[in-house]
């Protein structure tokens, strides 16, 4: 087996690869629409975009993230005082 030099040959192997498919194209034209749907469909409907509708500025977000991580990062070393 040859070893392979550089990004262009390994990208040359995957090509000549793919010429030679006959069930792989379909299969992964299927997981690619699988893909899409899976990150640009299910986000959109699944996963609103919740800090631009309750903050109106850059600031209020930010602090709304940061108080959010503190009170985790916090109840996290809590339990762990407790644990000792």
């Amino acid at each position: 087996m040859e070893k392979i030099k550089n990004c262009k040959d390994f990208f040359a192997m995957y090509v000549d690869g793919f010429k030679n498919l006959t069930w792989g194209k379909p299969l992964w034209i299927i997981i690619l629409v699988k893909l899409f749907i899976m990150f640009a469909i299910i986000k959109v409907f699944f996963f609103p975009n919740v800090l631009n509708s309750r903050f109106h500025t850059d600031k209020e977000r930010s602090e709304y993230v940061s108080g959010e991580l503190t009170k985790n990062h916090n109840l996290i070393n809590n339990e762990k005082k407790s644990f000792k």
